[in-house]
């Protein structure tokens, strides 16, 4: 995979849709997300994320001393919507298969990356916007 051709692809500001192993859970014990993020913010990026199923509220027992242990400062890099995430990312990973995640064509702006590990949409051409599929 040759990511160096997308402006993005230096970027230092990294969104994630999804953070749950799978969509409709919110469930991160897991997930290969939390470590990925682990291995990011070490990398010194900035990290936005959404997933509409995990919330610091909601999150209880070992599920969220697992989170808090290895990410203790999740809650900081959550945001309320899609739309913020996107706003405020250079390149965006996707990584559950969460309904919601199909329909961000249209917000996607020129120059933005998106990489795809659940195979959310099918690849997508023009408007300026790099897609790459991973591990599909």
């Amino acid at each position: 995979m040759r990511l160096a051709r997308n402006p993005a692809a230096g970027s230092r500001r990294v969104g994630l849709l999804g953070l749950s192993f799978k969509a409709g859970t919110d469930d991160l014990r897991e997930s290969p997300l939390v470590s990925l993020i682990e291995m990011l913010i070490g990398k010194g990026m900035e990290i936005a994320i959404y997933d509409g199923h995990v919330s610091s509220a909601r999150l209880i027992g070992a599920n969220r001393e697992y989170i808090e242990r290895e990410v203790p400062h999740i809650w900081s890099l959550m945001r309320p919507t899609v739309s913020e995430v996107i706003g405020a990312s250079d390149t965006i990973v996707i990584g559950n298969g969460s309904p919601e995640f199909r329909h961000i064509g249209g917000q996607l702006r020129d120059g933005q990356m998106v990489v795809d590990l659940v195979r959310a949409f099918d690849r997508r051409a023009g408007n300026g916007v790099g897609y790459q599929g991973i591990a599909w």
